[in-house]
């Protein structure tokens, strides 16, 4: 059976992205997953995401790592899925829908997608490190070499160790730039290596720099290394809200694919 599929890049984070409404897609087959996301052997990807139906929203995002198995939220790929929205029809400019964390609002403004993030209400904070979930867990830790820093050696050692063992973590190695501005360089679990950019990383970055007095600003510039991501936030003395992700999402070209 044939397949058209679309390739989409949010700040260089990567996606095979398919229209899964009439429900042909065998969700189950992890292996033929992760071949088309095998960057010599199939299409090439960080993750591969379907488009399917929902009742009480505009659409649902179903995400895989490029391992095969569904995984957690992925801010990067709920923005380009946002994108093949509107590009679908599916929506105008903009959109309420649903993935693994939750209801999720977005817009589209001038080619730039904005999409709102889950509340962050528990941030652990330990001598080295902050620990978050911002739809995907993620472990923040500032470093001075972020150029030269080995990201997967590093990254593999904390994702595999105590505490997170077996359901891991993403990692994320952060450098101040300035009050409001950081750099970031990501290892993603599922991915097993570094990305060029991770919407759910920088989400935890950036909440992560505020709780820890890097800055005081509710309105924060990543650079990773794909590109330059906003994220904006209130806080208050329950968590972090109305949080919102902002960046492009371009679709690189579409093909066909055997199933």
């Amino acid at each position: 059976m044939k397949m058209t599929f679309y390739k989409y890049q949010g700040t260089g984070n990567d996606f095979v992205i398919l229209d899964n409404r009439l429900q042909i897609i065998d969700k189950k087959d992890t292996k033929r997953i992760a071949e088309l996301c095998d960057r010599r052997f199939g299409i090439g990807a960080d993750g591969f995401i379907l488009l399917e139906n929902d009742d009480q929203t505009d659409f649902k995002m179903v995400y895989y790592n490029a391992d095969g198995n569904e995984s957690s939220m992925c801010g990067n790929g709920g923005r380009c899925i946002v994108a093949f929205a509107k590009f679908l029809g599916v929506i105008e400019n903009e959109t309420e829908f649903i993935a693994i964390d939750g209801l999720h609002k977005a817009k589209i403004e001038n080619e730039i997608v904005h999409l709102q993030m889950q509340d962050v209400l528990e941030i652990e904070t330990f001598q080295d490190h902050l620990f978050l979930n911002t739809g995907s867990p993620h472990h923040v830790e500032m470093v001075s070499d972020l150029k030269d820093f080995e990201v997967k050696k590093n990254g593999s050692r904390i994702r595999y160790g105590e505490p997170y063992n077996e359901v891991g973590s993403n990692v994320n190695f952060v450098n101040q730039i300035s009050s409001d501005h950081f750099a970031v360089r990501t290892y993603e679990r599922g991915v097993e290596d570094e990305t060029l950019s991770c919407g759910t990383g920088v989400t935890a970055v950036a909440i992560a720099m505020h709780k820890s007095g890097k800055t005081k600003s509710n309105i924060i510039t990543l650079n990773t290394e794909g590109g330059d991501l906003k994220v904006t936030f209130d806080s208050n003395d329950n968590g972090y809200h109305n949080i919102w992700l902002v960046g492009p999402a371009e679709q690189v070209f579409k093909g066909e694919i055997e199933w």
